[in-house]
């Protein structure tokens, strides 16, 4: 499986961003799939998950409420919108995809990783 992020940039605060993650391989619908991110000098942290089905999703307390993770099984991908976005979001922002179809919060749940997408938000 092959990940690739896209649709990271540079906004203002309280702006809004769509991040997308295209995956290859026919298993895509069978996978959760999970956001991530990492800031300079820092871990990467979860962000969001979704299962296989989209029923259920996961997201970190920083981002309740602000950010909406979605996926399109018919086009192989996974979105991200971010709403109000803050500059501790400035990070890089990385796909996943667990094989397993429920959702995880730990990097380690993950088997197939993106490169990443860069999201800077300015003061």
């Amino acid at each position: 499986v092959q990940l690739q992020a896209s649709g990271g940039g540079l906004v203002q605060a309280g702006g809004s961003l769509r991040l997308s993650c295209a995956a290859s391989g026919r298993s895509f619908s069978s996978y959760a799939m999970g956001w991530f991110r990492q800031a300079p000098g820092k871990e990467r942290e979860f962000v969001t998950a979704i299962s296989w089905s989209g029923n259920t999703t996961y997201y970190t307390d920083s981002v309740q409420g602000r950010f909406i993770i979605s996926r399109d099984n018919a086009k192989n991908t996974v979105y991200l919108q971010m709403n109000s976005l803050k500059p501790t979001d400035t990070a890089v922002y990385y796909c996943a995809a667990r094989t397993w179809g429920t959702p995880g919060v730990y990097t380690t749940q993950y088997d197939y990783w993106g490169k990443g997408t860069q999201v800077t938000v300015s003061s």
